[in-house]
């Protein structure tokens, strides 16, 4: 009897604690707790802790709290000048509303990412179907992501997700494009040098044509003084020499050194001597008369 008594108390402590752990429900800070009743979702827990549920009767479902990623899979697009590009995307996003997730979704991160991968394709189908290439390359500084997004809207509001962040890996041409647009872009380029050398060579040769002319013009006003000035002391000159002559008192001095001058200008080679006669102008001077 006591074998059996003592059988039947290990029996129920052990159905005690089963219970018992089938109670409780353990919430950590990165999930949500579902609680089921019969398959339904009857409440959820999001706060970090310990809760309790019913046992056997209820079931508990986990859902992440935090911050997921989704890779998208590579897909062509066709931008509005109708050229073929492929994006290679990534977006990140987060469970909300867990309660309408478990509705819409049924509790699954799978049929989640399926739902994503549908709009955001669209999304970027539909953005870049209204943008040209160049404005698309352009873009990828966070312009054509920030778009995305915005078509994007409150879409995913309907599953109780929140679409955080949408970032492109790559954003390029197929590679049987890639050495035609790249030979059209540098042709681009090559002709705006071109655009840019012709315009400076212009400009150029127009201010060197207006330097030269204010170089003209200098010289030319340079010159017009220079002989002004010359002029100037030429009657400078003309005037001392005239009121020279006109003063008797200096009248024989400047005789006697322009008759110097007339002998010196008279002796050349290497006889240097002179005859004069005595009448000659030269010899009345030397004479002093």
């Amino acid at each position: 009897m006591k074998i059996i008594k003592r059988t039947c108390l290990v029996v129920l402590l052990c159905a005690l604690i089963i219970v018992g752990t089938s109670c409780i429900v353990i919430t950590n800070e990165n999930e949500y707790s579902l609680i089921r009743q019969f398959g339904k979702v009857d409440h959820v827990v999001s706060t970090a802790g310990v809760s309790f549920k019913l046992p056997f009767v209820q079931s508990v479902d986990k859902l992440p709290k935090q911050i997921l990623m989704y890779d998208l899979s590579p897909s062509d697009v066709i931008t509005s000048d109708k050229k073929s590009m492929i994006c290679d995307s990534y977006v990140l996003w987060h469970i909300t509303d867990p309660l309408k997730f478990a509705q819409t979704l049924n509790s699954s991160i799978t049929n989640a990412e399926s739902r994503l991968n549908t709009i955001v394709y669209n999304s970027t189908k539909n953005v870049i179907s209204s943008t040209s290439q160049n404005d698309v390359i352009s873009g990828r500084d966070g312009a054509l992501s920030a778009a995305i997004v915005d078509n994007i809207g409150n879409t995913l509001d309907q599953y109780g997700i929140e679409l955080l962040s949408f970032e492109t890996k790559q954003l390029d041409l197929p590679e049987d494009n890639k050495a035609a647009v790249y030979e059209r872009m540098i042709s681009e380029r090559d002709n705006i040098a071109a655009t840019y050398t012709a315009e400076g060579s212009s400009e150029a040769q127009i201010i060197r044509n207006s330097t030269d002319r204010e170089v003209t013009v200098m010289l030319s006003e340079a010159e017009k003084n220079a002989e002004i000035l010359t002029a100037e002391g030429e009657a400078e000159y003309m005037r001392i020499l005239s009121e020279a002559y006109s003063d008797e008192s200096k009248q024989e001095f400047y005789s006697f050194v322009r008759s110097l001058d007339a002998l010196k200008a008279s002796m050349t080679g290497d006889n240097k001597t002179v005859v004069l006669s005595p009448d000659s102008p030269i010899a009345q001077i030397f004479y002093g008369n």
